[in-house]
């Protein structure tokens, strides 16, 4: 039961970090707003802004669920702690592509 209960701590810390993780750019992603053509640098920035929003999203998401599966199917701590993980994975890679519209996608591809 402890370790459920710190499951989901863990959980619960990370669902409120999750803003925070998103809120800048880095240094690469900065040098490719600057590249950016003056008309599309602020829809640049909020486009990648938003790509990690959703991949840090779906990341967590992901790994909510994997950890969800694991405890429903009476997994020990080990085979719940690989399924968070390969959850996180798979949200992390979905996340990235839903974070973003075409509209988003078409301003990235423009100026790259």
């Amino acid at each position: 039961m402890k370790m459920v209960l710190a499951m989901a701590a863990v959980v619960g810390v990370s669902l409120v970090a999750t803003p925070v993780m998103a809120a800048s750019l880095s240094s690469k992603e900065r040098a490719r707003v600057s590249r950016a053509a003056p008309r599309d640098r602020d829809d640049v920035r909020y486009c990648l802004l938003q790509g990690k929003k959703g991949r840090d999203k779906g990341t967590v998401i992901g790994a909510a669920g994997g950890a969800g599966v694991g405890l429903v199917a009476g997994g020990s701590v080990g085979e719940t702690l690989l399924g968070a993980g390969a959850g996180a994975l798979a949200g992390r890679l979905i996340g990235k592509s839903e974070g973003t519209d075409s509209t988003c996608d078409r301003v990235l591809r423009r100026n790259p």
